[in-house]
């Protein structure tokens, strides 16, 4: 990835995970280095086990690499324990998962609520309700998930991700679980939204619509970048 550096938000070098699968090492990611410029809309593309996902939960220090490094905004994540990364997830990270990944015995309300309350903000209802109305949602707060379709649950996971004022979005397949025509509004919105709070975006994805819409695509083959290609005029909102 090509952003200038001294403007990086994300950067990783030299990052690889090698994990046991039967006795045998399998590379998942193999020296990755790679740097993301804030307010940047990237799409990380490939094929299945390519390793997008475990480098987007790199990213997010999820997990961690078997070498190599990852710094947010110039923070390495190897120097940090589990709480300490926990800190900055929640201090700078949103995230919108393709399974949705709302509670079930919460109302929607209450799911956008939980991250703001976990993070001590005074009033994370007014919050809350706030956000669940800018994604067009505002009188469906009472509702729980088994009462919303799936691009009503995928509009309260935005509206969750949004509330912290994150400045890196992460998401993993935002529209894989949606017919076409409710992915698409899905990612209307997510752009929107994305462009309207200068959000940096980190996409993985198999919709080469939705890669298209971003500023650039970085396309992973056997855990290595072999491609990362500027997009003109990707304007995210078409």
């Amino acid at each position: 990835m090509s952003a200038n550096l001294s403007e990086s938000i994300v950067r990783t070098e030299g990052l690889s995970k090698v994990v046991d699968s039967g006795g045998a090492p399998l590379t998942i990611l193999d020296n990755v280095t790679a740097s993301v410029g804030a307010g940047e809309s990237v799409a990380i593309v490939g094929a299945s086990g390519s390793g997008k996902t475990t480098l987007l939960g790199l990213i997010a220090g999820l997990d961690v690499p078997s070498a190599g490094e990852v710094w947010l905004r110039g923070r390495a994540l190897h120097s940090m324990d589990e709480d300490s990364r926990a800190r900055i997830r929640q201090e700078m990270l949103g995230f919108v998962f393709q399974s949705f990944q709302l509670l079930p015995a919460l109302t929607a309300l209450e799911n956008v609520m939980l991250p703001l309350e976990l993070a001590g903000d005074a009033d994370p209802g007014r919050i809350a309700r706030d956000w669940l109305g800018k994604v067009g949602l505002g009188a469906r707060g009472h509702h729980y998930p088994r009462q919303l379709s799936g691009g009503e649950q995928q509009r309260v996971a935005i509206a969750r991700a949004f509330s912290g004022d994150p400045a890196l979005l992460l998401a993993d397949e935002p529209t894989g679980n949606l017919d076409t025509a409710t992915g698409r509004e899905i990612a209307d919105l997510m752009f929107e939204l994305n462009h309207a709070h200068g959000t940096t975006l980190i996409l993985v994805t198999h919709d080469a619509g939705l890669a298209g819409r971003c500023h650039r695509q970085i396309r992973l083959a056997n855990g290595c970048v072999i491609d990362d290609l500027a997009q003109d005029g990707a304007p995210g909102l078409k």
